[in-house]
């Protein structure tokens, strides 16, 4: 049994002790990293019944730090010097054992992405009641109760279904609130939540944060909260510790960071949250369109099983829109709206039912073999994440080269472009030589953009090119596109679920729920007097916004 047991963590409290106190922590990298060390010196505490949120970019640190508090560093990082006094015990000195007994029962975790922490093979009950079953606690009946009823505290729509389901049956959202119930099963004192709500949908985001948020506030948890999201730190937050390159630049109290930020870096994150300025409405005039939809249906449909029911989900219902030469036109919802769906239908990467889809005129879908592959490459797209898209095992260069060289382009001449097209969008020509994983996040998201660029396209789809990105990161990618769409003439179909971001760099929306359009119009009236109720719940949903902080922590600017 671990030194930390309970009697110790009350007589800590009674002392009014910190629950966690980081020391002097420095964490080494591996030998080639682009420093010495992941954290660098670093101190602060976390008192019972705080929210403490850990606010950087990538590479910033702030996520080692729990995965040292947790005994999940990754192989190569090593604890330096420091200690990490948890109710006044270290834990960097425990055994791997007593690690497993502390994590869960005096420490649960959140993670960033939830499809890749549960076991897709089990279904959710399952997975809960394991919780207790590795512990050691309760009987097998006891233990499927106990499930079911955190499923009902983090309130799932339908807790019975989802204790059957397994986590591919559920939305992003849903697998994020099984992950908080896991983390919360044997109600531990600290709960670590690692960006929890990057890549959600606003309204769901929202939805999460005010979980954690109750959750903390009845069963008096710490939490410490790692995101890169101002926004999020002005709905939850008490204090806040900003960290950049493993170093603390700035620690307060969440009022007084927000609002009277110190040090350059603080400032510079707030700045580059998305705000309330629209562009203006763009007048296309008499400007032909480039692209034409019409009467865009697509049904999934699933065959079922033995103790599952055929099922159909509407993706799209009778869409149809327009987007002129040169214009950006954005498409915005919560996750199964059916945007990206759509996306995927435009650029042939899905079929639709029914309906046309025109470009320059010409319907794509009356077109075979040749002549399709000839439209088509003037269509390309930029996915969400550009990891998952590129091959690990091919260079960079080779990777942008490939549809040139599959249309006939000579291999040299394909990689001469490449290169070009990387210093285009900000990158140095030697790139070409490298592997995708050599690069951060917003470098690969540039590299995706080349790729798309390659084939020489009238028409970019970037869906979802953003939304897991740090907000700097997020700044400057919005930038090139907008740059490369002028530079290069191009016209932009931005699929996103953020509505501050679609305000920044698109002329018209399009709002979907359910399959359908439910609003569309310019991106200034829509963002500043939206008419369908689901649009207001989307803008009302984003975090930090100014008409929620009555009595929360304010921010700078329009968040």
């Amino acid at each position: 049994m671990s030194e930390l047991s309970r009697n110790e963590g009350a007589s800590a409290d009674a002392s009014n002790a910190p629950l966690l106190r980081i020391e002097r922590l420095a964490l080494s990298l591996p030998e080639g990293a682009d420093r010495l060390y992941a954290v660098d010196n670093i101190n602060y505490e976390l008192n019972a019944g705080e929210i403490l949120c850990v606010v950087g970019e990538s590479g910033s640190g702030k996520s080692m730090t729990a995965n040292a508090v947790m005994g999940l560093l990754p192989q190569g990082v090593n604890v330096a010097q420091g200690r990490a006094l948890f109710h006044g015990q270290d834990v960097l000195a425990l055994s791997e054992i007593e690690h497993r007994e502390l994590r869960g029962q005096r420490i649960g975790m959140i993670f960033q992405e939830p499809m890749t922490a549960l076991n897709p093979l089990m279904r959710v009950g399952e997975q809960i009641a394991e919780v207790f079953e590795a512990h050691g606690l309760l009987t097998s009946k006891a233990r499927r109760e106990r499930a079911l009823a955190l499923l009902e505290e983090v309130r799932l729509p339908d807790p019975q279904a989802a204790l059957r389901a397994y986590p591919f049956e559920l939305s992003g959202g849903q697998r994020q609130r099984v992950m908080i119930a896991m983390a919360l099963a044997l109600e531990p004192e600290l709960l670590i939540a690692d960006e929890p709500t990057t890549a959600l949908d606003v309204t769901t985001q929202a939805q999460i944060l005010h979980l954690v948020k109750d959750l903390q506030t009845r069963r008096g948890m710490a939490v410490m909260f790692i995101t890169h999201d101002f926004g999020v730190v002005a709905e939850i937050a008490d204090r806040v510790c900003v960290m950049r390159m493993g170093k603390i630049v700035e620690m307060g109290e969440a009022r007084d960071v927000l609002e009277r930020p110190q040090h350059d870096y603080t400032r510079a994150l707030i700045e580059a949250i998305p705000g309330d300025a629209v562009p203006p409405t763009r007048d296309a005039g008499d400007t032909k369109p480039l692209l034409s939809v019409s009467g865009l249906d697509k049904v999934y449909r699933s065959s079922g099983g033995w103790f599952q029911p055929k099922r159909e989900v509407v993706a799209l219902d009778g869409i149809e829109f327009s987007l002129g030469r040169g214009e950006t036109l954005g498409i915005v919802g919560e996750s199964g709206s059916g945007k990206s769906t759509l996306g995927r239908c435009i650029v042939g990467l899905n079929t639709p039912d029914s309906g046309e889809i025109s470009l320059n005129g010409v319907d794509l879908r009356a077109l075979e073999g040749r002549e399709l592959r000839e439209h088509r490459q003037r269509i390309q797209m930029v996915f969400q994440d550009p990891y998952a898209s590129l091959n690990p095992r091919i260079k960079v260069g080779m990777a942008i080269a490939q549809g040139p060289i599959a249309n006939g382009v000579p291999k040299a001449r394909a990689l001469e472009q490449a290169r070009e097209l990387l210093a285009t969008v900000g990158l140095d020509a030697s790139a070409a030589e490298r592997f995708p994983h050599e690069f951060s996040g917003g470098q690969r998201q540039r590299i995706g953009i080349a790729r798309a660029l390659a084939l020489d396209p009238e028409l970019i789809v970037a869906d979802e090119a953003v939304s897991a990105l740090d907000v700097s990161i997020q700044a400057q990618v919005l930038a090139l596109l907008d740059r490369l769409k002028q530079e290069l003439e191009l016209s932009l179909l931005f699929i996103t679920h953020d509505l501050r971001v679609a305000a920044q760099i698109c002329d018209r929306l399009i709002v979907m729920q359910k399959g359908r359009i439910v609003e569309h119009g310019s991106a200034r009236e829509i963002f500043l007097s939206p008419q369908h109720a689901y649009t207001r719940e989307l803008l009302e949903a984003i975090p930090g916004r100014q008409d929620r902080r009555e009595t929360a922590p304010a921010a700078v600017g329009a968040i």
